[in-house]
């Protein structure tokens, strides 16, 4: 071999190995967040677009570095599990789960990849974290838990005289059942009996509503993803019936709700999504404790309660962040 080949050679290898060590760092330097959601709802998808939000504002860029993926269950959660595993083989830097299932879901499936809970009521009623303290383990995440004490006096001065409040909900979602139990138990407070109607499916929605037709005074519900995903089948019952119709997903008002003591679910999830920027710096899950929502806003819809058979005072409409004509 002549010397001029050894040198091409050598400069070959060194230019082989610098190609390498390129391509390398430009893996390193792009995250993976994958984005679970066991069902597309304006709540949910506000949530979704505003991780995204948070992530852009931290310099994450689809395209240039980061792998942004995202499926939703359709609200099966069999799917949701399917979703999980596939998102856990696919090893990203962090999967963010939106709404109770699919998080149960992909905390079931790793004990490894960092889990980024949002729109969760009760991170530990779905038991996705022992506590509300840092968990030590690979999950943290954003609540959407509401005080239900003021949402009982937001149902008290838009109707005043009711006596029977009715909430459909799906028996089959943890935090919805927790939110059922905790208001047996603060009602009595508020000169109020709760009428229950379970709807384990999205199609079953309306004719739940439908069951608490003169059972009930009002209808107040959480922010169970069947009831939200199929919010208008309620709706229709509210308006044909007069029973007022009051939420807890600020979305549901601009979908015929009269009013909402609610967070702000872009703002969630962009909360959401500061955590896990956090962690794609390098953070550990674990040591970052699970949060709750930063803003709750009132949101009341003045044709809505003109359908349902409600007035409300001046003084109620002049606190909303946003009101509906």
């Amino acid at each position: 071999m002549t010397t001029f080949s050894k040198k091409a050679l050598l400069t070959l290898s060194a230019l082989t190995l610098s190609i390498g060590a390129s391509f390398s760092a430009l893996a390193e330097s792009v995250k993976s967040v994958a984005v679970t959601a066991i069902v597309e709802h304006p709540a949910l998808d506000s949530v979704r677009d505003g991780v995204l939000d948070a992530l852009n504002e931290a310099g994450y860029s689809e395209g240039k570095n980061l792998k942004w993926q995202y499926q939703s269950a359709q609200g099966n959660t069999g799917t949701a599990a399917q979703i999980a595993r596939k998102f856990i083989g696919d090893q990203p830097d962090a999967i963010v789960a939106i709404a109770t299932p699919s998080a149960q879901a992909a905390v079931a499936g790793t004990k490894r990849i960092p889990i980024v809970f949002s729109a969760v009521t009760d991170p530990v009623e779905g038991q996705l974290t022992p506590s509300w303290e840092a968990s030590g383990t690979n999950v943290t995440g954003v609540s959407d838990a509401l005080v239900l004490s003021k949402q009982m006096e937001l149902v008290k001065q838009i109707v005043p005289e009711a006596k029977r409040i009715g909430m459909v909900f799906n028996p089959g979602e943890a935090n919805s059942v927790a939110v059922v139990n905790a208001l047996k138990e603060i009602l009595p407070q508020y000169g109020l009996t709760l009428v229950e109607a379970a709807a384990p499916r999205s199609v079953d929605v309306g004719s739940a509503a439908r069951s608490l037709v003169g059972k009930v005074d009002v209808i107040y519900t959480n922010t169970d993803n069947n009831v939200v995903s199929a919010y208008e089948a309620l709706v229709k019952v509210g308006n044909d019936m007069k029973i007022p119709l009051i939420a807890s997903d600020t979305d549901s008002v601009k979908r015929g709700a009269i009013a909402a003591l609610g967070v702000d679910y872009r703002e969630l999830g962009q909360q959401t999504g500061r955590i896990v920027v956090r962690i794609l710096k390098g953070e550990k899950p674990g040591d970052i404790k699970p949060q709750t929502s930063e803003k709750i806003q009132l949101f009341v819809n003045l044709a809505a309660a003109e359908k349902q058979g409600v007035t409300l005072s001046q003084e109620l409409i002049d606190s909303a962040a946003e009101i509906i004509r």
